[in-house]
This record gives C-alpha cells, structure tokens and sequence, in this order.
C-alpha cells in the first residue's frame, strides 16, 4: 500500500512537472523578448539605418502592446478555453519572431516583435496563469508552481542582456529572434501534456467595446510619456485624452453592470485593498526591472562604446541575483511572512540603485555596475513570486481570468512605462547627466513601491496551517 502510495504520489509530481516546464518556459520567453533588445540597439540602429530612439520606440511599443490586451487576453481564455488561447498566442509570437529575423527596416521590425510577438505574449500569458491557479490546487504545490513561473520570468528579462548579447555578437542580432522561434517550437511541443481543467464557453459574451476603450487608453498615455521629449504639448494632450478614455472606459464596464451584462473587467476586483496595493507593487517592480535594464544598457552602449556582449555580460551580475533569490524564495517563504518579503526586495533594489549611482560616477571601471546590479536581481527576485500571490489569492478560481489577465497587464504596463520613462529622460541627452537623473527617477518609483508594500495588511499565519500556506484564490491572505 505504501509503496502503491508513493508511485503514485511519484507519478503526479512528475505529471506537475511536465505541465509546469511549459508555462515556466513561456513566462521566460516573454520576458526575454522584453529586455533581449536593450543589448542590440547599436546593432539594430546602424543595420536598419534608424536612431536610439527608433529602437526604444520598438521595444516599448512592444511591451504596451501586452499591456494593452492582456486584459482583453484573459477574458477570452474564457470564451476560447485556456489552452486553445495558449497555444493560439504562442503561434503569433513565432511568426512576429520570424518575422523580425528578416525584418528589411524599422516598419516591419515593429510589426513583427513590437505587434505580433506583443498581442502573442498577451494571448497566451494570461492562460499561463490560470492553468496554474487551476492545476495545482493543494496552497503548497500552487506556491512552489508560482514561484518557478516567477523566477523564469525574472530570469528571463535579467539574461535577455546577457543572453542577446552572445547570440548578437556570435551571429548577429537576426539570430536572436531566431532563438525565441525555436523556444516558441519547443514550448507548442510540451505544452501537448496539458488538459484544460474547464471546457471553453463558446456562447460567453465578450466586451468589444471595453476591450477597444482599455486598450486605447493605455496606448494613449504611454505615448504621451513617449512624446514628452518632442513636444510637449502633444504629450500633454495625449496623457489628457488617455486619462479621459480610461475614465470612460470604466463608466461604460459601470454601466454594463448596472444593466446586468457581463463586462470586459468587473469593478469589484478593485474593492479588495490587498490585491490593489498588490498590484502597485508589481507594477512598480516591473517598472524598476526594464527602466534599469535600458537605462544601463542604452548608456554602456551609447556613451562608454560597448558592444553587445560586453553589455551582456554586465548584466550577468543581476542575472546571478535574481537567480540566487529565486532558488530561495521557498525558503524564504516558509519563513517569512509575503509582506515583508515585498518590502526586504524593494529596500534591497533601491539600494542597489543607489550603488550603481555612486560606483559608475566614481569609476569608468565595468566592474563598477556589478555589485548595484546583484543588488537589483536580488531584491526583485525576493518580491517577484510574494507580489503575485497576494494578487492573485485574494480572488476565487472563478474570476482567476479576470485577475490574471488585469494582473499581467499591470505588470506589462510598469515594463512599458519603465522603458518609456528611463528612455525619454536618457533621449534628452546620455552625456549630461542623464544616466543619473534616470536612475535617481527609478528609485524614487521604489520608494513609492515601498511605502505601498509597507500598506499591505498584516493577517497572522493560522497556527495549524503549517509553514507553506499560501492563501488560496478566494481566501483572506496570509501576510
């Protein structure tokens, strides 16, 4: 009988595994493709005949692209089912990813990884989220499953830089598109093992409406941000007229409701202050993750000359960080309490903002981004996994669409806006100061990171729940 136990028990976890390799793998890729060009801009720039902030625009549009359908990508897993829209959206990445291998100028480079890889990864991330919200159900196998999705995402967008960097200057920059082709190939061949644990509901009513005025509204302020560098004024209207369609975006979900129609996002996932300040803390991270990686990518490149896999290398050091906090997030976990996980990784990513202002200012030496940068991998791999639980477990299976698709798109949202921001600051001008005032920027965000983690409720761990509980979707959350 124990034995019978244990091959069983054996059996299942292999099962696990072989669901989990493909969702971890596919949050790595996504992430990957948002920081890999940070490394090729001086590559890209001078073999497509476009500027610095041609290639920024390309790498943002790509990431408010996410940001803007995630949402609307969550709430077709519903009308689609889960792995239908996951294996959808890994289709359309592949084909933006071959298609900006052989990408002739700028046009089609955003074509195919800023608009196609961008409405891929929102298709098929939000499924990512909730198949593992549906397949693991015991709170320990579900937080470990989190935490692994986690780090691969934080492993990815820190080993973009370094990774990048070695297929660009090996091959060339083509090749790295060519990568994430082949991963997308490998990723539709594992993810052959999953069963969707709910049937799809052809007859579900989608939002079109909302999904069009969410998606309009994120574009609009994000180019704002964009266009402060050029005009002014037009960022000022545009940050106006994005401000304006959100608030109409959210009169018109209002109003659905009323009615008693389903809408694109219902309004009570705003109601539960734990999973809103949740949010702001991991659009934060996201924010300081992608605004560091361009910051110092754009200023090795531009200013002190480096190649690729000079930059690449760099950003092993943060690579490393996050790396090594990861592995001990269950550890971790177990021990301590997700608030103050939350809170140790913003304090420790501020300070390691600070060192990278005060060594790079005082030594031309490349060393002198190593330790600021482990700092930073450090603390966002401790904060990465707690942020999502918090967010996430606050909410029934029932709704999991709708937060996990409102939840990935905050964090996409912070990656665009930390490109935008450091980008727009670093345009004005990488030989005056710049570099600096990016930086300092992004650790102000931290501190605002911070003092939302610092809000989040302390709730006792119940004494017979043991070291691993995590809440479950619905349950109050364990602080």
């Amino acid at each position: 009988m124990a034995g019978t136990a244990a091959a069983g028990a054996a059996g299942r976890t292999a099962g696990a595994r072989r669901v989990l390799a493909p969702l971890a793998l596919a949050q790595f890729i996504c992430s990957f493709a948002g920081s890999n060009m940070n490394v090729m801009i001086n590559d890209i720039s001078e073999d497509l005949d476009t500027t610095v902030q041609g290639v920024q625009v390309a790498i943002t549009i790509f990431l408010l692209v996410m940001a803007a359908l995630m949402i609307p990508g969550g709430k077709l897993t519903d009308k689609w089912g889960r792995k239908r829209c996951l294996l959808a959206g890994l289709v359309v990445y592949g084909v933006g990813a071959v298609l900006s291998a052989a990408a002739p100028g700028l046009g089609v480079l955003i074509l195919g990884n800023s608009i196609l890889e961008g409405v891929g990864t929102a298709l098929l991330i939000p499924p990512v989220y909730i198949l593992t919200t549906l397949l693991f159900t015991d709170t320990a196998s579900r937080a470990r499953a989190f935490g692994a999705i986690m780090a691969m995402g934080g492993i990815g967008a820190a080993a973009g830089p370094l990774i990048g960097g070695l297929i660009t200057s090996a091959i060339s920059w083509r090749a790295a598109f060519v990568f994430q082709a082949l991963v997308i190939v490998v990723i539709v061949v594992l993810s052959r093992g999953i069963a969707d644990p709910l049937p799809p509901d052809p007859a579900r009513p989608f939002d079109t409406v909302g999904a069009v005025l969410s998606a309009a509204g994120l574009v609009l302020l994000v180019t704002g941000i964009l266009a402060v560098d050029n005009n002014g004024w037009l960022a000022l209207g545009l940050l106006v007229a994005g401000a304006l369609v959100l608030a109409g975006f959210f009169a018109w979900v209002r109003g659905r409701e009323r009615a008693g129609r389903e809408a694109l996002l219902s309004t009570s996932l705003f109601h539960n202050r734990t999973s809103d300040l949740g949010l702001v803390t991991q659009n934060t991270q996201w924010l300081m993750l992608m605004g560091v990686s361009f910051t110092v990518a754009a200023y090795l490149q531009v200013v002190r000359g480096y190649d690729a896999i000079q930059t690449g290398v760099i950003f092993t050091a943060a690579t490393l960080g996050i790396l090594a906090s990861s592995l001990a997030a269950e550890k971790l976990a177990r021990r301590r309490p997700q608030r103050t996980l939350i809170m140790a990784g913003f304090v420790v990513t501020i300070a390691g903002i600070a060192v990278l202002l005060a060594l790079v200012a005082g030594s031309p030496s490349a060393w002198a981004f190593a330790p600021g940068l482990l700092l930073i991998g450090l603390g966002l791999g401790v904060m990465l996994t707690p942020s999502v639980n918090v967010v996430q477990s606050c909410f029934p299976e029932s709704q999991q669409g709708e937060i996990s698709g409102l939840s990935r798109s905050i964090s996409n949202l912070g990656s665009s806006l930390g490109t935008a921001v450091a980008g727009t600051i670093l345009v004005s001008g990488l030989s005056k100061g710049a570099y600096a005032a990016a930086m300092a920027v992004l650790g102000v965000v931290g501190l605002g990171g911070l003092a939302a983690a610092f809000l989040l409720p302390r709730v006792r761990r119940p004494a017979a729940a043991g070291p691993e509980a995590v809440a479950a979707p619905g349950a109050p959350q364990q602080q």
